[in-house]
């Protein structure tokens, strides 16, 4: 996982008021919301004796662990330990490092890194209040950066999904044609073909497709959308969960179909859909040697590649670096 970076980690039905845990980048986690809705964010380890925190209750505003009454604020500070007393003097030994949240779109971000390097918000994202959609969560067991590596990779549609997406043998690549929105998001146009015995165009030889055409987005470190029509995509949220496993949030998000019966069974079936297209990448990109993603592999890449080589160029130095 790439350090100081705000990252998806969960959907926010997923945090209520009481304490839960979960493992995400790596790490134990627990979630839980204050009095005004926040999410709030911390190691999953008492500074006392290392119990899990998230078997714990909310006391007031504050978190208590269950083991020894330990009492811990939104900020991570101990504010109370029982066993010495109210009018004790306050000890910052006890006080719990906490993550910074960020919340929207129905998603729940996490500042992974250092608070002097923390950026106010993440990455641009479009406003989809008010947009339908129905939502999933699958399992793959692979470092979350090959499956996104899967989502940019353009060659294999008509092999991996040749019954499916990948129908009508377009094998040959033109470009593909990215785009860059600033520097940590790209847009990706896809031009694939039959193989009429012609050579593949280059990208500078390629125009964006017109307004309302298919294409991608990636927005780094772990999002990515699929705009299929100008009132339908798919957005994926590849949530790390540690070095071996990854957690796909996959939405499927529509806003043509109004009449609330047909809107479920339209989303339903498309979210069942998109899941069987992610289940013919699992079987095959769970078996990647390595498991994790690096700039510099024993790999021997061609021009079609070029996608996943911007993401793993973004993954060596995410520094922020505008690109035209």
């Amino acid at each position: 996982m790439i350090k100081n970076q705000w990252y998806v980690v969960l959907e926010s039905d997923e945090v209520r008021e009481r304490p839960v845990g979960f493992l995400r980048m790596n790490e134990s986690l627990i979630f839980w919301r204050d009095r005004d809705g926040k999410v709030i964010c911390f190691k999953d380890k008492c500074s006392h004796r290392g119990i899990a925190l998230s078997k714990g209750e909310i006391v007031g505003d504050h978190l208590q662990c269950p083991f020894h009454g330990l009492e811990f604020d939104s900020t991570g500070r101990c504010v109370l330990i029982p066993a010495n007393g109210k009018s004790a003097p306050r000890e910052e030994r006890f006080d719990l490092k906490n993550y910074e949240t960020y919340e929207k779109h129905g998603l729940i971000w996490i500042f992974w890194g250092e608070k002097a390097r923390i950026e106010s918000e993440p990455a641009y994202f479009d406003d989809l209040s008010g947009i339908h959609y129905a939502t999933v969560q699958d399992h793959w067991g692979t470092h979350y950066s090959r499956v996104i590596e899967n989502q940019l990779d353009c060659a294999h549609l008509p092999f991996i999904h040749k019954k499916t997406i990948g129908k009508g043998n377009r094998t040959l690549v033109d470009g593909p044609l990215l785009v860059w929105k600033g520097s940590k998001r790209f847009l990706l146009y896809v031009f694939n073909k039959s193989d009429d015995g012609s050579r593949p165009l280059k990208p500078e030889q390629l125009q964006p497709k017109p307004e309302g055409s298919q294409h991608l987005e990636f927005i780094f470190p772990n999002l990515w959308q699929n705009y299929i029509l100008p009132k339908m995509r798919i957005l994926a949220a590849f949530v790390p969960v540690d070095e071996e496993n990854t957690l796909m949030y996959i939405r499927f998000y529509q806003d043509f179909v109004r009449f609330s019966l047909f809107r479920r069974i339209l989303n339903l079936f498309f979210i069942r859909y998109n899941l069987k297209i992610a289940h013919e990448d699992r079987r095959v990109v769970t078996t990647h040697d390595p498991k994790r993603t690096h700039l510099r592999l024993n790999e021997n890449l061609f021009p079609a590649d070029r996608p996943i080589i911007e993401y793993r160029k973004m993954r060596e130095d995410p520094v922020e670096k505008v690109r035209e």
